[in-house]
């Protein structure tokens, strides 16, 4: 699900260290095609330089994953409110959206190995924080680092790839690295609850961060040594009040969102809340005034007058918001509401995992044979597993079980990732070469966006319901609203052109 998190070069070329290359990044891969770069010499990333960027990029996925399946653990432990996780859990996300673009251009001003190493430094440091952090406030603290030092480390990924790399061997490395994303959602929902039942050496739920730590630190080891150095040789400024601003506005919804019903809807709830459309029409307007003095901005409004960019954001809102919400009100439920233990939990959202898997692996195949018509399968795919999981938790929740879940969850798996697969590159598939790593950032913040604003909404709505109306029928509530956004994307997904290039 996430392994579109990487944001391309958002510049017009790319220079290397001596004896290293920048070929043309323009070929689509599973993130969608990056920017244009104009050829220096030839390709040196090698094998272990491969191996070590996607091991780069395998940590900050895995992390989203592996922690869902430990909060209730983490409650538990920090005596942290339901609200609290929320921001745990979403606090990863919105650090991530709204840096994700400006690590981007910090790499190819700067240099993308330069800035994989920083970003691994930071990574490995940032989940120490969290692995020792002392209350719950200081792990809120220490996972919007984590995912501040994610949004420095991830976009160096692709850009290095298609930097260093080229032709066969760039399209097997974009294979590999759209495959990582589902290799995480595996692991990470197993890992995860193995990690926290095992309680190595008396750590419990702090491992699934600490784990963090070592291989971050090896990848910074390995990096020095085979990743080859690249940057842009024009890159883009720093969009520093349009990043400031795209913060304001999201913490201006995300806080109240979560914490507004724990406090009881309190004063200050209401007058953030007042402000959001304030800072989104400010937000907008630097970016356009931004636009026209000829910068470039965080986020292009230019980029949303093509029809396919504008119908992609509105199928990745649904979509992404859906999948965060979804994620954390599962393993509250499954948890707290079954009191399953944290690997049986794990162990139930498996067939999830694999189906999403399978889906990302047949989506680029399937694309070039069905075009837009697999987003609109995806859709379908989805709805029905939502649907037959709601009814199976209706029928008999008392005896609700991973194997009981398994159909619904299974086909969930499979829909979401005929639509998360292919989503970047039919969307990006109208941007012009030039702008393509900008439009490729435009949607990555807008999935990250969409995965913590989905942690709030539904995450509040579950927890609200819950007490009222009974797990159950909380649970499969969310399940309805999320079935909603299902037919909303199928719905824009007929307004996209069929052939995709």
């Amino acid at each position: 699900m996430t392994q579109q998190l990487a944001v391309a070069p958002a510049s017009g070329r790319t220079a290397t260290t001596p004896g290293t290359a920048a070929a043309p990044t323009t070929a689509p891969g599973p993130a969608g095609p990056t920017g244009p770069a104009a050829p220096l010499g030839t390709a040196t990333l090698g094998t272990a330089g491969l191996v070590t960027v996607l091991l780069g990029a395998f940590l900050p996925m895995l992390d989203f994953f592996i922690v869902n399946v430990a909060l209730p653990t983490v409650g538990h432990d920090l005596a942290a409110g339901p609200a609290v996780l929320e921001l745990i859990a979403a606090g990863y996300g919105i650090a991530f959206a709204v840096l994700l673009v400006l690590g981007g251009r910090l790499g190819d001003s700067y240099g993308r190995r330069r800035l994989f190493v920083t970003g691994a430094v930071a990574f490995a440091l940032t989940s120490l924080a969290c692995g020792l952090a002392p209350d719950a406030w200081s792990l809120v603290a220490a996972r919007a680092a984590q995912g501040a030092s994610a949004a420095l480390l991830i976009p160096q990924v692709l850009g290095t790839i298609t930097a260093a790399t080229e032709g066969a061997r760039r399209g097997r490395a974009l294979s590999v690295y759209g495959a990582v994303g589902g290799i995480a959602v595996v692991i990470g929902q197993v890992l995860g609850g193995m990690l926290v039942a095992a309680d190595l050496f008396g750590t419990g739920w702090r491992s699934v961060f600490l784990l963090n730590t070592p291989f971050a630190l090896l990848a910074v080891v390995l990096a020095a040594r085979y990743v080859p150095e690249s940057r842009a040789t024009t890159a883009a400024r720093v969009d520093v009040p349009g990043t400031a601003l795209l913060t304001a506005t999201l913490l201006s919804l995300l806080i109240p969102l979560m914490e507004g019903r724990a406090a009881g809807w309190p004063l200050w709830s209401w007058v953030l809340l007042a402000l959001f459309p304030v800072l989104a029409i400010a937000f907008t307007a630097v970016e356009r005034r931004a636009e026209r003095r000829g910068d470039t901005p965080l986020l292009p409004p230019s980029l949303l007058r093509i029809p396919e960019m504008r119908r992609g954001l509105g199928i990745a809102l649904p979509y992404f918001a859906g999948f965060g919400g979804f994620m954390f009100v599962i393993a509250v439920a499954l948890q707290q509401g079954l009191r399953l233990g944290p690997v049986a939990a794990g162990w139930a959202l498996v067939p999830m995992a694999v189906g999403y898997f399978s889906a990302s692996l047949s989506g680029p195949r399937l694309i070039g044979r069905w075009g837009s018509r697999v987003l609109s399968a995806g859709a379908v795919v989805q709805a029905t597993g939502l649907a037959t999981l709601a009814l199976t938790v209706l029928a008999d929740w008392s005896h609700l079980s991973p194997l009981r879940m398994a159909p619904g969850v299974a086909l969930a798996g499979i829909g979401q990732g005929l639509i998360g697969t292919p989503l970047f590159r039919v969307v990006l598939s109208k941007v012009p070469a030039a702008r393509a790593g900008v439009g490729s950032g435009v949607l990555a913040t807008g999935q990250q966006s969409s995965l913590a604003l989905g942690v709030a909404t539904l995450g509040t709505l579950y927890l609200s319901l819950s007490p009222v109306l009974g797990m159950d029928r909380a649970l499969a509530l969310c399940l309805g609203v999320q079935l909603l956004g299902s037919f909303t994307v199928l719905y824009l997904t007929t307004r996209l052109p069929r052939s995709i290039g």
